[in-house]
């Protein structure tokens, strides 16, 4: 699913296809995180209680936490068992790099 086509000057030169259904989870999970946070704007502007903005961006990590598990394991699934397959031991290096910069 992989393609060696460039993207932009800061992110990766690979993609990965998805499929419509995927795509279109993907995309509608981060519009209500980015629901939520346009929510901490109004809360902050509105001097909401600080303990009810720290509630409510506790809720926003979570939420993006768990779109990067999510997408982690669509990686994992697809790519990374792909590139071990056809022997690229570069797959495993990238996924031990990636999960190293989610634990922090």
């Amino acid at each position: 699913m992989e393609q060696n086509t460039p993207q932009c000057c800061h992110c990766s030169e690979r993609k990965t296809e998805r499929s419509e259904a995927e795509r279109k989870r993907l995309l509608n999970r981060l519009r209500r995180i980015e629901g939520q946070v346009r929510g901490l704007q109004k809360m902050l502007e509105q001097d909401a209680y600080c303990p009810d903005i720290l509630n409510q961006s506790a809720a926003v990590k979570a939420a993006i936490d768990a779109f990067s598990r999510d997408l982690l394991a669509r990686h994992i699934h697809t790519c990374v068992v792909r590139g071990i397959r056809s022997g690229d031991d570069d797959a495993v290096d990238e996924l031990a790099e990636l999960v190293q910069k989610m634990m922090r």
